[in-house]
């Protein structure tokens, strides 16, 4: 399975739309060569980098196993309608929804997005840590892919 983002090649900045600084769009995520047998797809977003630890920036987990990308700037909330119902979880600022890069004045952070391919749907509510989400999905997963941006203050 291959995941990228049309607005920044892996490895790259991320466009100031995408990030706490400026208008806090989710970025858009295209993905193919999926696992047979996948039921629905989890995302997590997080910067390794962070001071404090890991920091996560996105959670959103029963996106439908038909789908092949998310787009740009969707809603934050408990529940994404326009995706088959798909939830989000807890970002580590507390939200619901995804929340962009704003690290520390200095050198660049890494941002991964890691998408899993799941032959189960997941079976939790919104609102839970990525922790749990991976804990959850261990036995389901068929397949995992990444792709990462950078971003500097």
């Amino acid at each position: 399975m291959k995941i990228h983002c049309p607005a920044f090649n892996y490895g790259d900045r991320i466009p100031d739309r995408f990030t706490l600084d400026y208008e806090n769009l989710s970025p858009p995520l295209k993905w193919d060569d999926v696992p047979e047998g996948t039921v629905e797809f989890a995302l997590v977003c997080d910067d390794p980098d962070a001071p404090m630890g890991t920091w996560v920036h996105w959670v959103i987990y029963g996106i439908p196993g038909d789908l092949r990308e998310l787009p740009e700037g969707l809603p934050k909330g408990p529940v994404v309608k326009n995706l088959g119902d798909a939830k989000q979880g807890r970002t580590g600022f507390g939200h619901m929804g995804y929340d962009g890069p704003r690290p520390p004045k200095g050198p660049d952070h890494r941002y991964f997005f890691r998408l899993y391919a799941l032959s189960a749907e997941v079976d939790m509510g919104p609102g839970e840590t990525a922790t749990f989400l991976r804990e959850k999905i261990e036995n389901s997963k068929l397949a995992e892919a990444q792709t990462m941006g950078t971003y500097s203050r």
